[in-house]
């Protein structure tokens, strides 16, 4: 778990890049990506934290995805804070966590 949020954190505060010569890229490719990165953070949080509240996890986890697009802003490495970077970082962080309680229901 440390060294997925370090990862993380070098990854979404490492200086940006576009490259749009994939044939894969598209506009708000960034969005998809905090989406899923934040859904696999979520998911791998309450596997290692399953009996912590829900306000618990998401308060931290979104204080997390607050901080990191400050970050972004401040540190004028060629990033920028966004708003709908904080709503894709929150989407990820539910499906996350509803994908593992619905793992355990399931197959549990």
């Amino acid at each position: 778990m440390p060294i997925y949020w370090a990862f993380l954190t070098y990854m979404l505060l490492k200086p940006g890049e576009e490259n749009q010569e994939y044939w894969f890229m598209f506009s708000g490719i960034d969005k998809v990506l905090h989406l899923s990165i934040f859904a696999a953070l979520g998911f791998s949080f309450i596997a290692a934290f399953p009996k912590i509240k829900f306000s618990y996890f998401f308060q931290i986890i979104l204080i997390y995805a607050f901080l990191t697009e400050i970050l972004q802003e401040e540190m004028g490495l060629g990033r920028s804070m966004e708003t709908l970077d904080i709503v894709a970082d929150t989407i990820g962080c539910l499906l996350g966590y509803y994908t593992y309680k619905l793992f355990i229901k399931r197959f549990f």
